[in-house]
């Protein structure tokens, strides 16, 4: 048996306020690549729930750009390192260079898909021209006295490049090798956050913080104007041609998409994010890109919250919005056809199964992490609950995709979550609290510190730092001591779940161990599940009750048979920075949730 990759629902464009985020399209105008956490992630832009991830980086991902011939992607990250990679085949890396001692903000290749260009925020320079196989210096980036947050070269001979900086300056270089030429002083009084040249070379174009657009000639680097004077009314963050060189696009602050005729210098074509008259900080539009080699039109966005707006000429709205998460996701649940997960910064989605994308839960979310989410059914509807750092106990319609209800003030900080017969039951370090239509119940408390908790009809398992499972029995909303304790782990318990039948029960500890054990007689199924070598965070049993999937802080995702309690198969390194999630969609098929705030299907094959 083997765990095959089936999907990849990637996270999200990692974002920052005041910062630009370059998104990037291959040349065929299928795919689309951008940084996240300390992944690169290549998406279709047809189907957002295919994906490709790159791993290779070790810290915070900036910018990925493809190559003009399609084959490569360069994408650089804050340590200043830029990794040239196969996006065509595995994904296998070719050149690893550091080219600068900071962050890089942006890269461009020349027409020959030969030469790489990548500048940023550096001690002793701002950026560094290289060859993408080799890594050999064919050129130096000089003139600026800041950061450079931009760079663009004109894909045709004679080879001409652009840096735009927080220097308010731009700076034009003759190529190869690239030297400086002349720099471009007046045009902006603010940071410049892009510069991009024609497909035909025939001219470029600078925007910036002072929402300015400038074009300048393609060859001489002389500036021809300014455009569109005050028509954005927030900093402009990126800048797309389209591929006739016809029109290009520009994403604001001021929460708009514009397309732009430069021959006539004015917007031809505008999308407004979010309400109309109502200022939304997360709508602010701080990247775009206008797939070449598309007859549709279409053009993608990304706003501060992450999320891929999909905009074609002629509709006013997104004809599609991609969601996902940007940080760790921090604990996930299914029901039915909706997989729930919770993140770091508190953003709770609800996502299709069958289609893979996702829909945010609208209304008054979490402040911060979400600590855990359960499903139950409560008068014939299917719910969620979820519980966080903010303190708070909160409902959610799975139907309507909304909170629903006031958030339950919880007066401790939540070790996790369960729900069984319509009550729910809340862990904290010293109690566990009985709740019944977001009202507390009952609360009993304990000698123990909880840390993971599990229900299924009226029996109620606990999981300490004692190294023990105790087991309660629940009446109503009374909770009662069995004095049941299932002794067997050598570390404390961080994982517990019931079957769907709940006959069997598995617990994980902080060591990897996992132990099976029947229900009814409480006896010991297997104590040989001990592959993981760090914490198991997630545990989750199939229809059958045969299988049990598990997922760890050792990044591994592994299922687990009570039949051949020796065997398991295994999907390693299945999410960076660990594992928060998993669950069985249906027989032979898993979801796994991770800190790459990213989200996995796996086919369980004989």
């Amino acid at each position: 048996m083997s765990l095959i990759s089936d999907a990849i629902w990637a996270a999200s464009p990692t974002t920052t306020r005041g910062q630009p985020t370059p998104l990037s399209s291959d040349p065929k105008g299928e795919r689309i690549a951008y940084a996240s956490g300390k992944s690169v992630f290549l998406r279709s832009i047809d189907d957002p729930a295919v994906s490709k991830q790159y791993t290779q980086h070790t810290t915070q991902t900036t910018v990925a750009r493809f190559s003009p011939s399609g084959f490569y992607v360069a994408s650089g990250d804050v340590s200043g390192t830029v990794k040239v990679w196969d996006c065509a085949g595995e994904g296998a890396t070719k050149g690893d260079y550091h080219i600068i001692a900071g962050r890089i903000n942006d890269i461009a290749w020349d027409g020959d898909s030969q030469r790489i260009i990548a500048v940023g925020d550096g001690k002793e320079r701002f950026g560094h021209c290289i060859t993408a196989d080799s890594g050999n210096s064919v050129g130096e980036i000089a003139g600026h006295s800041s950061q450079i947050n931009c760079v663009s070269i004109r894909q045709q001979r004679p080879l001409r490049a652009v840096t735009g900086s927080d220097d308010t300056s731009l700076v034009f270089y003759h190529g190869a090798p690239f030297k400086f030429n002349t720099s471009l002083r007046g045009q902006h009084n603010r940071f410049v956050y892009g510069s991009a040249f024609a497909p035909d070379g025939s001219v470029f174009a600078s925007v910036g913080a002072d929402k300015r657009i400038w074009l300048y000639d393609g060859k001489t680097g002389e500036a021809k104007g300014q455009i569109g004077d005050g028509v954005h009314t927030g900093s402009i963050f990126g800048i797309s041609w389209s591929k006739d060189s016809n029109k290009f696009v520009t994403a604001s602050a001021d929460q708009t998409v514009r397309i732009w005729d430069p021959e006539a210098g004015k917007a031809i074509q505008t999308w407004r994010m979010g309400e109309e008259g109502v200022v939304s900080v997360p709508d602010q539009q701080v990247g775009v890109v206008w797939p070449t080699g598309r007859s549709d039109g279409l053009i993608v966005s990304v706003d501060l919250e992450g999320n891929l707006n999909y905009l074609v000429d002629g509709n006013p709205k997104p004809t599609r919005v991609v969601r996902g998460h940007q940080k760790n996701i921090t604990s996930a649940s299914i029901s039915g056809s909706t997989f729930a997960t919770g993140s770091y910064e508190g953003r709770v989605l609800a996502w299709d199964v069958s289609t893979g994308l996702a829909d945010k839960i609208e209304g008054a979310a979490h402040s911060n992490y979400v600590a855990g989410i359960t499903a139950t059914e409560s008068k014939g509807e299917a719910e969620l609950y979820s519980v966080g750092w903010d303190d708070t106990l909160r409902s959610i319609s799975i139907s309507s995709k909304i909170f629903t209800g006031e958030a339950s003030e919880l007066k401790f900080q939540p070790k996790g979550i369960a729900a069984t017969s319509g009550v729910v039951l809340v862990a904290s370090s010293e109690s566990i609290a009985v709740y019944s239509n977001g009202v507390q119940k009952n609360s009993l408390s304990v000698k123990y510190a909880p840390t993971a908790i599990a229900a299924y009809g009226s029996t109620v398992a606990v999981g300490g730092d004692d190294k023990l499972v105790h087991i309660y029995t629940l009446s109503g909303t009374d909770l009662k001591d069995t004095e049941t304790v299932l002794r067997r782990a050598t570390s404390p318990i961080s994982a517990v779940a019931f079957s769907s039948s709940g006959d069997k029960i598995a617990f994980g500890t902080s060591n990897g161990k996992i132990y099976a054990f029947e229900v009814a007689d409480w006896k010991l199924i297997t104590d040989r599940w001990s592959a993981h070598t760090a914490r198991i965070t997630c545990l989750a049993w199939d229809a059958s009750g045969k299988y049990a999937a598990s997922g760890s802080l050792d990044t591994n995702v592994m299922v687990w048979s009570t039949e051949d309690p020796g065997k398991r198969i295994k999907a390693l390194n299945a999410h960076k920075d660990g594992v928060s999630g998993v669950a069985w969609e249906k027989a032979g098929k898993v979801i796994s949730a991770g800190g790459d705030a990213s989200i996995k299907v796996w086919i369980v094959k004989d």
